[in-house]
């Protein structure tokens, strides 16, 4: 082991500072360039939503599969160090070919804005993916370890400290991207046509990947670095192979019992090995209950951001997007782990309470899971308030009279008398079998019969503006407009057909006495432009809307008033949404909370609970958990889909609390180890054999019993 003196500087080792930089602006990168992904795929490879989200979490999930090979890497062959740099230039170089990707210059030769050949693009985003997901995978492990190493014996509290710290960096990195990447997005580039800035996009993040890598070799000098010692993992399978062969051999009664089924090895693998062995055993199991943490941890991205679509972004003066609540995580995080390792912790051992690491993850599960209790506790409140959408065999319908008349529509069992330019307050909702005919008449005229086949699950609007004068519209709209967004839509009564633009989004020919379909627009005063050939001079052709809030859908009726000028009325189709935003702060406070006091000291755990030759790959082990956790979401996403989305939150809150119980009996079990003191005896053991044999008096010094 080629040992520098290690500098020090507020009692840590300086070699530390590296590592953390290092893993800040790794994170900054990672999360940048994915923060990215979905919107690249979608407007720039022009992919569908379904496919952009598949192969999104396909890649994220590829990202915690590798750092098992990272870690193999590391302790068997490389080293930690030599892997992180060798690893690094290969992440480095996938992130440049993403950033080259999407360079639209590169294949469009007539300058036409989109590129001629989009395989060329598909196929050069996909190897810079694979690259980025093997980098970033492979020295997750190795860097964490690589921090812990740094340490000399007895600075366990440092060491502690340390894993928060590196947690901070990681946290702190992936806001500053998710905060800056989508401004570098809005920039427009181009060298023949304009549009949006991928390259520059998608290269700071490889930029700052390589000064991340420059700092890590910087410190060099400093580090402490240990050689691999062979290759572990072959003989760590070699080994637990032979003792499970070696104990069904000697399965009858004539052989003697041994404490542990891993002692049936000791006719071939030395002592010191065996034990190594079981102390990752021992980790590993322990290990099994955690991914549903994940699990429930991953939601936050997901399902978290879509309750908050059908909520109300107001927050006093300031207005929030639904996707930028998941920002509240990473900033608590920041926030927290200073408070936990500076306030809390002390503060609890001061009470005299032993809050030992598998306690804390303990606790930590304990809190996820009322998070979750949280989210249903808002979700009934949002429930309350939604509107009521047609089930599976059902129509919902409502009339809205355009006419000038006064106008009667019998709907099955219910007269409706419409004034003009007036609808029925809300939608009717009607079994798709009983709504089969609709009669309409108006003041000293005939009754009529609309004919129409209705869809099952769907809305209808009933335009009416005269007695044998009307038209059924399918809204297209049966849930709340995505993204927490509000859906508009033009009905035009006058002789010609119209176009209307809002907000640079086109409502082409929208045919006399009909309705467009509906486009969706962001919170906020929108400006139209009516595009009209018959009107006087003098009248108006630009119009605004009202303030839209979240999630809410109007109808505007365009009409000529006496004086031949346009007037356009409001109609509500569906309300805004009107629970605040503000009420997820409790739930996303109780999952970070448990996210600081299970993550970190998971780190932690893994790290000293790991023999010398085996930390990446523990490191890697508790990563492991996390991608188990991704992969329970998808399956229990893609399985069942319950009536009430409540539901689901307190299925996982109490699979959660299921897992927390078990894990907590487990934990009750749990001997803690000091590897190091367990192989510093073994070293002492092989010592005195050495020496034993030629020198009979060297077994007279007493050993000292105080540091076992």
């Amino acid at each position: 082991m080629g040992m520098s003196k290690s500098r020090s500087c507020f009692g840590y080792p300086l070699s530390i500072f590296f590592i953390v930089v290092n893993e800040f602006c790794e994170r900054f990168s990672y999360y940048g360039m994915r923060a990215l992904l979905v919107l690249y795929f979608r407007n720039f490879l022009s992919w569908d939503d379904d496919l952009s989200t598949a192969i999104y979490h396909t890649f994220a999930a590829l990202c915690y599969l590798t750092p098992i090979l990272g870690a193999l890497i590391a302790d068997s062959w490389l080293g930690k160090f030599k892997t992180i740099i060798s690893l690094s230039i290969v992440y480095t170089i996938g992130q440049a070919v993403i950033a080259v990707s999407s360079i639209n210059d590169l294949t469009d030769h007539d300058h036409n804005g989109t590129p001629d050949s989009l395989p060329v693009h598909v196929a050069l985003s996909m190897i810079g993916l694979i690259l980025i997901a093997f980098g970033t995978g492979g020295i997750k492990p190795c860097v964490s370890a690589f921090g812990g190493d740094q340490f000399e014996e007895g600075q366990e509290k440092q060491r502690n400290q340390f894993f928060s710290i590196f947690y901070l960096a990681i946290n702190a990195g992936s806001l500053l991207s998710t905060i800056i990447t989508p401004i570098l997005r809005v920039q427009q580039c181009g060298i023949h046509s304009q549009q949006a800035c991928y390259p520059l996009a998608f290269g700071v993040p490889a930029a700052l990947m390589a000064v991340s890598l420059i700092v890590f070799v910087l410190g060099s000098a400093m580090y402490k670095k240990f050689q691999p010692q062979g290759n572990v993992m072959s003989k760590v399978a070699k080994c637990i192979g032979f003792a499970i062969k070696n104990r069904f051999r000697h399965r009858s009664k004539a052989f003697p019992k041994r404490e542990h089924w891993l002692d049936w090895a000791k006719e071939k693998y030395d002592e010191r090995l065996i034990s190594q062995i079981k102390m990752v055993m021992k980790v590993m199991f322990l290990y099994i209950p955690l991914p549903m943490f994940w699990a429930l941890f991953d939601q936050q991205g997901s399902r978290w951001t879509l309750q908050a679509t059908t909520m109300s972004g107001k927050i006093g003066a300031i207005e929030i997007q639904p996707d930028q609540m998941q920002t509240v995580n990473a900033i608590l995080i920041v926030i927290m782990v200073p408070i936990m390792d500076a306030a809390v912790y002390p503060l609890i051992a001061k009470c005299g309470l032993n809050f030992t690491s598998l306690k804390k993850m303990t606790v930590g599960m304990f809190l996820a899971s009322m998070a979750f209790v949280a989210a249903a506790i808002v979700q009934v409140e949002i429930d309350k308030t939604l509107p009521v959408f047609p089930g599976g065999s059902q129509v919902q319908i409502k009339a809205l009279n355009i006419g000038d008349n006064n106008m009667t529509v019998y709907l099955p069992g219910m007269p409706l008398t419409l004034e003009q330019m007036s609808q029925t307050n809300n939608f009717i909702t009607f079994e798709a079998d009983k709504l089969t005919k609709i009669n309409v008449s108006s003041p000293g005229s005939p009754v009529a019969t609309v004919d129409y086949d209705f869809e099952p699950g769907h809305r209808y609007t009933l335009l009416v503006w005269g007695p044998n004068n009307s038209v059924v519209v399918k809204d297209g709209l049966n849930q709340k407009p995505e993204k927490g967004e509000n859906g508009i839509r033009f009905v035009n009564t006058l002789d010609e057909t119209l176009s209307i633009t809002m907000s640079g989004k086109v409502f082409e020919n929208v045919p006399t006495n009909n309705a467009s379909t509906y486009q969706f627009f962001p919170s906020g005063v929108k400006d139209f432009t009516i595009n009209i050939t018959e009107i006087q001079p003098n009248c108006p052709r630009d119009f605004k809307s009202s303030n839209l809030d979240f999630g809410s859908a109007y109808t505007y009726v365009i009409r000529r008033m006496s004086d031949g000028c346009l007037e356009v009325k409001e109609f509500e189709d569906i309300p805004p949404n009107t629970v605040n935003m503000a009420l997820q702060i409790p739930q996303y406070f109780l999952l970070t909370c448990g996210e600081v006091v299970f993550s970190v000291t998971g780190l932690e755990f893994s790290y000293s609970q790991a023999p010398s030759n085996m930390k990446s790959v523990l490191q890697a082990g508790w990563l492991l958990t996390v991608a188990v956790g991704n992969i329970i979401v998808l399956i229990v996403a893609g399985a069942g889909h319950f009536e009430k989305q409540w539901a689901e939150y307190v299925l996982f809150a109490s699979l959660l609390l299921v897992v927390c119980v078990i894990f907590a009996v487990m934990a009750r079990f749990y001997t803690y180890v000091n590897p190091a003191e367990v192989e510093a005896q073994f070293d002492e053991e092989e010592k005195k054999k050495v020496t034993g044999k030629d020198n009979p008096y060297a077994t007279l010094e007493p050993v000292s019993q105080t540091n076992m």
